[in-house]
């Protein structure tokens, strides 16, 4: 018969002294207490670890070695022990490709349903896709400019691992002399295998043309030769200028002239080269120089130095070539150089930043009245030369201060080509669905499953309900807010440790010990009783929980309650109290049930200090990320809380805006802001100091933080 406890006898992990603990099995059980008195010691280092050591044991020789083995917490006796899983509170991960999608796998199961139930679109004219003839593919090819020299091959290996043997021996009997193995041309003769480690891509050469008129029956027989070897598609590489053009039986926009590989579920990933964007290489984002850490104060005028890279003494005297490029471009666009920044047109900003149009010079006075005309590349194009091309580190750390990243060009931060974007399942491309919030994708599912019929509803049946459970995981845990797009690295560790929390609600297990740390952390107390909601489900499925908290709301709803203290670390380690929140009402050893019955309590201010209407800082027009506009007034020389429920805009506020920009205007701190229209106030300011709740080894997603010594 299985325990009803876990039973821990002389626990001496850290500051424990030798403890015994009896915890119920399926109830939902909190330890708390005061800080550093050894909740955590006993639930993280002593139970976790000995149940996740125990598994490792169980495990063969050969797969311990891949796990890594911890070392046994210190203990007499445990018992009753089931198998164990932490949800701690940790970035979900570091990887910059791993989203909440991903995470959560719902990614996956979007993926499957667009490459079986997407309705393919030209992503150059919006027509719909069709399938294109041997004959039709045959004029495309003949279409091309006279004397083109081209390649026809036909595809037989894509971004597959193993060894091919047979293959490569099939085409050898085929007659064919040369292949293309992952962009190479290679003889044939001289391949054997594959490299059977790495994802390979292999296409047979069939031909090889130069366009001309009168050999439309060559090209047809290459043409139904390459498709017949290549499973219907081909691929037609112009090596003069690298372009290549995939034909297919299948999918092709005859107008626009061009043709689609078969929707595969690796075409809409963005960690495949088949469906990622190549600008970004499926980031979403591009590391570039930023025109607002070049430019910081649009007040400024050029003379001014309002434009920081370029030296403000050289400019303002007419010495060097700096500066009379710059009086050059005054000149040429007409502008003062003593006007201020923000008062330039928009052209005039853009040329000097980004560089005159192709094939215009820019007059540049040298001495003794040389006039050069030179091609001006524009100031960041040229820092970003200056940076690849330097050798000196200090001058490449100098240019990198200036880097930041932006949103890709290509793919506006969708991470996909533009093909697999232009696939629609219920008129809504994958890219729309992930940039939604959860519960709008979760609407959208709900419309998907009640008008599919017929063999549609069969493929998408199964496929639906997987998404949609997954998207009800996240409601329930108060992650409604959360796009699927949203990277996992920037991610809170609340946020990641509740995504934790619905990806086990999923799993459907039972029997499991969960340990959670503190999860409460930085929840509103709307988000806390969905958490709690959550942790009862996971309890009436056959689950023990056990959760280490402070959180009030948590503690009158356990099942049981073990209050650790009666200090932190020497004068802690014991257990002074346990039993239901109502034993530990009554219990004058608990402080925690002391402060449940109100006999302690924190105490209420009184008096408040006034706010000086004189001394505050203004944050007008904030607009970063979800922030429509708004001006916020924060009144120094007082305690200032920013509230509100998950992903109102609290973070947005102070961490990318207010944080940052103070950051830069007192200490010159080269970082990106969140956009706003002007911060007001900062003169009554001397540093800014930040104190992050970033745990230890986490690393830093969002906005960057300043690096001097007089901010932190």
């Amino acid at each position: 018969m299985e325990p009803d406890q876990i039973l821990v006898t002389g626990a001496r992990e850290h500051n424990l002294k030798g403890i015994t603990v009896r915890v119920p099995k399926k109830q939902l059980v909190v330890f708390t207490g005061p800080s550093g008195s050894g909740k955590s010691s006993l639930a993280i280092d002593t139970i976790y670890a000995e149940g996740r050591r125990r598994f490792v044991e169980s495990l063969s020789a050969y797969a311990r070695q891949f796990l890594g083995q911890k070392e046994k917490p210190k203990f007499d006796k445990i018992s009753g022990l089931s198998p164990s899983i932490a949800v701690e509170q940790k970035a979900a991960s570091v990887n910059p490709r791993s989203t909440v999608g991903t995470i959560t796998e719902i990614h996956d199961y979007l993926r499957v349903l667009y490459a079986r139930l997407g309705q393919q679109f030209c992503h150059e004219c919006s027509a719909a896709v069709e399938a294109q003839t041997a004959q039709q593919i045959v004029k495309r090819i003949e279409s091309l400019p006279e004397r083109t020299k081209a390649i026809v091959l036909a595809p037989r290996i894509v971004n597959r691992k193993g060894e091919f043997k047979d293959e490569i021996s099939l085409l050898r009997q085929q007659g064919l002399a040369r292949v293309r193995l992952n962009g190479e041309l290679l003889p044939l003769d001289g391949l054997v295998k594959l490299d059977k480690k790495k994802k390979n891509t292999l296409e047979a050469v069939v031909d090889r043309l130069v366009i001309r008129e009168g050999q439309t029956s060559r090209v047809t027989d290459s043409v139904e030769t390459a498709l017949e070897l290549g499973d219907r598609r081909l691929t037609l590489l112009l090596p003069e200028t690298g372009e290549e053009l995939i034909f297919s039986e299948r999918l092709a926009c005859e107008p626009c002239g061009i043709s689609f590989p078969d929707l595969t579920p690796q075409s809409f990933s963005f960690n495949s080269p088949q469906g990622l964007c190549g600008q970004c290489n499926g980031l979403g984002h591009t590391l570039d120089m930023d025109r607002r850490l070049v430019v910081p104060d649009p007040s400024k005028s050029v003379i001014e130095g309002a434009v920081i890279v370029w030296p403000k003494d050289s400019v303002a005297k007419g010495r060097g070539w700096t500066a009379c490029v710059v009086r050059g471009l005054a000149e040429q666009l007409e502008f003062d150089l003593e006007t201020p920044w923000e008062d330039l047109t928009k052209t005039q900003r853009e040329v000097i930043m980004s560089g005159l149009p192709r094939g215009q010079r820019l007059k540049v006075r040298w001495k003794r009245g040389r006039v050069y005309n030179t091609r001006w590349e524009g100031v960041l194009p040229q820092m970003k030369r200056r940076l690849l091309e330097t050798q000196s580190e200090e001058r490449q750390g100098y240019y990198a201060k200036f880097h930041a990243y932006r949103s890709c060009p290509s793919c506006d931060g969708a991470r996909l080509r533009a093909e697999s974007m232009a696939v629609l399942v219920g008129g809504e491309a994958i890219s729309t669905i992930c940039g939604w919030s959860v519960s709008d994708a979760a609407r959208w599912v709900d419309v998907l499953r009640r008008d599919f019929a017929g063999a549609d509803q069969q493929i998408a049946g199964e496929l639906l309900k997987e998404i949609r459970g997954r998207l009800k995981f996240l409601e329930d845990v108060g992650l409604e807010y959360l796009s699927l797009s949203r990277p996992g690295p920037s991610l809170s560790g609340g946020e990641s440790q509740r995504i934790q929390l619905a990806s086990q609600i999923g799993s459907e297990l039972s029997g499991v010990v969960y340990v959670l740390d503190e999860p409460s952390i930085g929840l509103h107390s709307r988000d806390a009783a969905k958490l709690i909601s959550t942790l009862e489900h996971l309890r009436n499925k056959g689950n023990s929980i056990i959760v280490v908290e402070h959180d009030r709301d948590t503690i009158e709803r356990a099942d049981w309650v073990v209050d650790f203290g009666p200090g932190a670390g020497r004068h802690g380690g014991e257990v002074t109290a346990e039993g239901t929140p109502a034993d530990l009402a009554k219990n004058p050893n608990s402080l925690t049930g002391r402060y449940l019955t109100g006999e302690l309590e924190i105490a209420v201010p009184g008096d408040r200090r006034a706010p000086d209407p004189k001394r505050s800082l203004k944050v007008i027009g904030a607009s970063a990320n979800n922030l429509k506009g708004i001006d916020v007034e924060f009144p120094l020389g007082l305690m200032t809380c920013v509230t509100g429920v998950s992903g109102a805009g609290k973070s947005s506020l102070v961490n990318q805006i207010l944080l940052p920009a103070l950051s830069r205007e007192l200490s010159k701190a080269t970082v990106t802001v969140g956009e706003h229209d002007r911060l007001e106030g900062t003169g009554a300011i001397d540093k800014v100091i930040a104190i992050d709740q970033q745990p230890i080894g986490r690393t830093p997603a969002a906005t960057p933080r300043p690096t001097s010594n007089s901010s932190t």
